[in-house]
């Protein structure tokens, strides 16, 4: 199914006889991405003003300037890079708040069913370790795959070409043979023209918005519009 408002360039099919290896992005496709729109939109404006005697719209005109100029870099997604940059504890901060942390919906589900077929699935982030550590006490989300590879790794996030080959080179799978689910299109690109066989996009990664439109890749409105059976192949419904 594919929600309301949202289009695609190919159909929303997925050759599951041809899958072997599962990469999965962590928020905005398997977690709510609510958490982190509220984390860096709404509380680090807040606090940034309060550390700095700034009024709250001149702070988060400067917060909005920086955080553009940093998207799509390492740094962008780095903790300790904005703790440095903004005077805040931004790990400390993380925890404090951490209740708000969820899975979107029906997620432990699909994975739950993807290794039940035996498919190698691999949590693909550019998270840093902090975090992942954060939403990982609050959801047990690591215990759900077969293996977490951090983009923090190898020095570069999934925007660049160099990440995929160094993924590929340390998990050894064969790209073809490989589905990649994310809501960001920036990345998406990126394995696509790696050669990663099947890309989906996220619709809908934050639980709160509207779906958006896709139309540069195939897109379910959340991973639960993967239907995938118990036993035989699974499909899209």
């Amino acid at each position: 199914m594919i929600a309301s408002g949202v289009t695609a360039s190919s159909p929303p099919s997925v050759r599951w006889d041809d899958v072997k290896t599962v990469l999965l992005d962590m928020d905005g496709t398997l977690l709510d991405l609510r958490f982190d729109n509220y984390f860096w939109m709404e509380l680090v404006p807040e606090r940034f003003a309060a550390r700095h005697g700034l009024d709250a719209g001149i702070a988060r005109e400067q917060l909005m300037a920086r955080f553009t100029a940093k998207q799509g870099s390492l740094d962008w997604y780095c903790l300790d890079y904005w703790t440095r940059e903004l005077q805040l504890d931004i790990a400390a901060m993380k925890r404090e708040v951490a209740a708000h942390v969820r899975f979107l919906p029906g997620a432990p589900e699909f994975l739950e069913r993807l290794r039940s077929l035996g498919l190698h699935v691999v949590l693909v982030t550019n998270a840093h370790a902090n975090s992942l550590s954060v939403k990982h006490e609050r959801t047990g989300l690591m215990d759900l795959v077969d293996a977490v590879v951090s983009s923090h790794r190898y020095g570069m996030p999934k925007e660049h070409a160099a990440f995929w080959h160094r993924l590929q080179a340390e998990l050894g799978f064969d790209s073809q043979a490989a589905l990649f689910v994310d809501d960001s299109l920036a990345v998406l690109r990126t394995a696509r023209a790696h050669g990663i066989g099947q890309v989906i996009a996220v619709a809908r990664p934050d639980s709160t918005q509207p779906p958006r439109t896709i139309v540069d890749f195939p897109c379910v409105a959340t991973v639960a519009d993967f239907a995938v059976p118990t036993s035989g192949a699974p499909v899209i419904r």
